[in-house]
């Protein structure tokens, strides 16, 4: 390799993808969003100019880079940027608060902060509570509004020139392209590994599934943040598609998108999905999606069955996808010829991956739930500088993923509710665990127990049931007062319970899956 990086002798090394696609489509739209239209020759120059401002601060191979910022064409550039210099991504989840976000970038070790001009707030908070980490911000430039630029900057505030950099120009499938935070239910959440060979696979294996066209485009209104977001924009340069880039999601501006826009492909969740249909039909009860939107994937947690029936009824391509952060976004997908005949099922594995149901250690027949467990290409080696986490997460091999399925008879995955205590709230995970020890450092709160409660919108909200201290007072209000101070504003309980006693079992452990019997009817 050209950085100098040590080679396995098993190694596998690929052309750079963004710089393949610049070579073979220059022209070719890479990325749109709003006002900002780039080839791939033009996104490959943002990318080599972000790449040698980024190696001033002496982010290079392995440096581990924290951004935080919202969807736009400079995350994109930024994205590939890390990958020139052989950088790891770490997205920030925007919607986070500064305690919490402090404690991501601790706990990666990370080697520098980007943020955006929407951050900034946020980013001033950060350099108060963690003074000695390096900081930058990702801006348009000002001669040129649709380039972008990243402005570094010490504790005296001085801004630094490019440098010259040696760009890596071959991928490591073996090499760690991202660490992504994600929930579990227990205590913090844990960095999972994303190497390039997982996206590769993931990649390979979902236009194998979903088929693959020169003209596809795909438009990406999920977080970047996310798996789910991320992945499009890997796919985007390993299949040199075009990739439409929303900043937020709007279903009026989706939909106008996918109307007009020539979208193929678009990746939601159930609510957004939700949202688009009702937005498509409330002015014409025949209104339908054109023809060139081949693909609706629908991930998220298992979809409404009466979603799905609808999206038959207008005859939109709806594949219902089972995946998570720790298998780089799909693993399980239902192919759109399949939609029908299997209503409501998540699919079969992508081809890299294997999928086998549990109980107790032993596999189940066919028909009957267990534990799915996964194994293949696209599966995380692990949990970055957790290796007790990661020992934990596998089987003899096989990642266990803590959610509950059954195959049928034709080996098909029927996803029946995700990790026991996981809350899922308009696709963003929701663990109680952490929402407990907020509330539980609240001085007048003795227990607290925290699980989901369906609601219409959001799929699941969570809810808090409270013990207070004997001879303590207070009211709900003050205590989620207290919650909307350390945790994002979808963590925080949409109802305040108080109990006498909460369910545990006789060792004194919490039993969550009894609390939505508390609830009110």
């Amino acid at each position: 390799m050209t950085s100098g990086k040590s080679i396995r002798d098993n190694t596998v090394l690929l052309p750079n993808w963004l710089t393949r696609c610049a070579e073979n489509a220059p022209a070719h739209l890479a990325v749109q969003c709003g006002a900002t239209r780039w080839s791939f020759a033009e996104l490959a120059e943002q990318v080599d100019r972000l790449a040698r401002q980024l190696a001033v601060a002496g982010v290079g191979e392995e440096s581990r880079v924290a951004l935080l910022a919202a969807n736009g064409p400079a995350y994109v550039a930024f994205v590939h940027a890390l990958t020139l210099l052989g950088a790891i991504l770490v997205p920030l989840n925007i919607r986070l608060t500064v305690d919490e976000i402090c404690w991501q970038l601790s706990d990666v070790h990370a080697a520098l902060l980007v943020s955006d001009a929407r951050m900034a707030d946020r980013a001033n908070e950060i350099r108060v509570a963690l003074p000695e980490l390096p900081q930058a911000v990702l801006q348009t430039a000002a001669h040129a509004p649709d380039q972008c630029e990243v402005t570094l900057l010490t504790r005296r505030g001085e801004t630094y020139p490019e440098a010259g950099i040696v760009p890596h120009s071959l991928i490591d499938l073996d090499a760690t392209q991202a660490i992504m935070y994600t929930s579990g239910t227990t205590g913090r959440p844990k960095g999972a590994i994303i190497t390039y060979g997982m996206q590769w696979w993931n990649a390979i294996g979902s236009a194998l599934n979903l088929g693959h066209r020169p003209d596809d485009c795909w438009l990406a209104c999920l977080p970047l943040f996310h798996i789910g977001g991320l992945s499009i924009l890997m796919r985007s340069v390993i299949y040199g598609i075009s990739v439409i880039l929303l900043e937020k999601f709007d279903e009026y501006t989706v939909n106008q998108a996918i109307q007009q826009d020539g979208v193929t492909i678009i990746s939601v969740v159930a609510v957004m999905l939700q949202r688009m249909l009702t937005a498509l039909t409330e002015k014409d009860r025949q209104a339908r999606y054109p023809a060139t939107l081949r693909c609706v994937l629908l991930g998220g947690g298992p979809a409404p069955r009466p979603l799905l029936e609808q999206c038959a009824s207008l005859h939109i391509p709806a594949a219902q996808t089972y995946g998570l952060t720790e298998s780089c976004s799909q693993a399980v997908t239902l192919a759109p010829a399949d939609a029908l005949r299997k209503l409501g099922s998540a699919g079969r594995p992508l081809l890299p991956v294997r999928l086998r149901i549990m109980h107790e250690n032993q596999p189940v027949p066919d028909g009957e739930p267990g534990v799915i467990y996964l194994q293949g290409p696209t599966i995380t080696p692990g949990y970055a500088d957790r290796p007790e986490a990661t020992a934990e997460a596998f089987q003899d091999g096989w990642f266990c993923t803590g959610d509950l399925g059954y195959l049928d008879e034709d080996g098909y995955l029927y996803v029946l509710d995700r990790r026991s205590d996981l809350i899922i709230s308009g696709g963003e995970n929701v663990y109680p665990a952490e929402v407990e020890s907020v509330l539980l450092s609240y001085p007048a709160v003795a227990e607290v127990g925290v699980c989901g409660q369906a609601d219409l919108r959001w799929g699941q909200v969570p809810v808090a049931f409270v013990k207070l201290h004997p001879g303590q007072h207070t009211d709900a209000a003050v205590i989620l007062e207290h919650a909307r101070q350390h945790l994002a504003g979808y963590k925080v309980p949409r109802a305040i319970h108080f109990v006498d006693e909460l369910p545990r079992n006789s060792s004194g452990k919490l039993l969550r899956r009894e609390l939505p019997r508390l609830l009110p009817l």
